[in-house]
């Protein structure tokens, strides 16, 4: 082909090219009219009208006062974002647990606060063995209706067969309740491990009468004897000088404890009322365990329990993860088992449950990830315990004298009560930790 006819049919074939993408664009042209926005409606006020400036109604711009000329703003008919947060502010929910044959069952609003005041009813149904329904069974003697009747928000329901069970909140005045029933496992058997979300059980000093509740009685004062050594100890490079704190030693200069001497300290995480039952966080946990920190003094925490039974023991574990998670804990976590006094809710226990009660305490706070252990006196050992049981966990021994006549084997011995340190004021706890 010659340059000529060359030339001519490459200018051809744009001008078809051409036509195509004419013809194209032509069909698909958008043949929507274009749609102006109308005009807003604008309102004025004396204010505006001076500055020149027009505000609409809601938010504009930088103007954070925008919305005080919006009368609809405040208006729930209107405003349909403050309609919805109306909704969600009466709208509960349940918070179902099982840790052995039992139910906890927990109503709370929309943030997961309880909800106090009302007496909320739940009914309960076991479910089939394949799950659905109650599978044209007549019902069992766990299904009914149970009552909040002290109104704190918390429906307890023990001595339940184990398997799956549905629940319902009742209609109740002035609420929305789930339309949906939740389901839920009665356990068998206590697994120890942390219920997780414990918060609903514990209770702060001032919701309790701390006098009658914090009633725990040293059962080593009554075997002490003149030998009891006061001041802080290290015997040996093996051994670690330390002291446990609780409330009742106050504000601690910790700074100045460490330059006495102090290696480690166990502080009480909080206690079990010994009356009501109520977990209550000590009232200086926290700046113990933050002072401790700040100073370089590691720690371990102590519990002083009053469970009557496993499932307690759990809780009572359960309440001083919750409270450790925040914090670097380098020695054990004890339970405290005392007595109180003759009237503690757990002062009746046999010697086999007792047991129970530090066991399942200590294999909820391994399961966890950290080390546990047991606190008691040599007669409470002896008296009250399968100390044998025990001697996987840390032991902590105390008895006052200059040398423990307690035979069995210990890990921790606190050897006075009348300790006096810099930095604390009035007597403290000495111990030793054998490492």
């Amino acid at each position: 082909m010659d340059s000529k006819l060359q030339k001519t049919a490459i200018f051809s074939s744009l001008a078809a090219i051409l036509v195509v993408t004419l013809a194209v664009l032509f069909t698909n042209r958008d043949t929507t009219p274009t749609r102006v926005p109308a005009e807003p409606d604008i309102e004025t006020d004396a204010e505006t009208e001076e500055s020149g400036q027009q505000v609409m109604g809601g938010q504009i711009g930088d103007d954070l006062k925008a919305f005080e000329y919006d009368d609809s703003f405040f208006d729930p008919e209107l405003n349909p974002v403050l309609e919805a947060a109306k909704d969600m502010s009466n709208r509960l929910s349940l918070v179902v647990t099982s840790v052995e044959k039992d139910l906890r069952i927990q109503v709370v609003d929309n943030e997961g606060v309880p909800v106090s005041g009302s007496s909320f009813f739940v009914e309960l149904a076991k479910l089939a063995e394949n799950g659905s329904g109650l599978g044209g069974q007549a019902p069992s003697d766990e299904d009914g209706s149970y009552k909040d009747l002290d109104q704190d928000g918390v429906i307890y329901i023990g001595d339940l067969e184990a398997g799956e069970y549905s629940v319902k909140l009742a209609p109740i005045s002035g609420y929305k309740v789930p339309t949906s029933r939740t389901r839920v496992r009665v356990k068998d058997k206590v697994e120890y491990l942390a219920i997780e979300d414990i918060s609903l059980l514990i209770k702060t000093e001032d919701e309790v009468d701390a006098a009658a509740e914090d009633s725990g009685v040293r059962d080593a004062l009554a075997d002490a004897d003149k030998t009891e050594m006061t001041d802080l100890k290290a015997f040996s490079g093996k051994t670690k000088a330390g002291i446990d704190v609780s409330k009742w030693n106050g504000d601690i200069d910790w700074d100045k404890a460490k330059n006495a001497g102090v290696e480690f300290a166990i502080v009480r995480a909080g206690y079990r009322g010994s009356v009501t039952g109520s977990l209550v966080q000590d009232i200086y946990f926290d700046a113990n365990m933050k002072g401790a920190a700040v100073s370089g003094v590691p720690v371990g925490v102590y519990f002083f329990t009053q469970a009557t039974n496993e499932v307690e023991a759990v809780e009572e574990a359960s309440a001083v993860l919750s409270w450790v998670r925040e914090y670097d804990i380098t020695y054990p976590i004890f339970i405290d088992t005392e007595g109180a006094g003759g009237n503690g809710r757990a002062d009746g226990l046999g010697i086999d449950m007792r047991t129970l009660v530090c066991e399942a305490f200590c294999r909820t706070i391994e399961n966890a990830g950290y080390q546990a252990g047991v606190y008691a006196s040599r007669n409470w050992y002896n008296n009250n315990l399968h100390t044998q049981r025990l001697e996987n966990y840390y032991i902590w021994l105390a008895e006052y004298r200059s040398a423990p006549l307690y035979q069995g084997y210990y890990r921790m011995w606190q050897y006075s009560s009348k300790g006096r340190i810099d930095g604390i004021e009035g007597n403290v706890d000495m111990n030793i930790m054998y490492e």
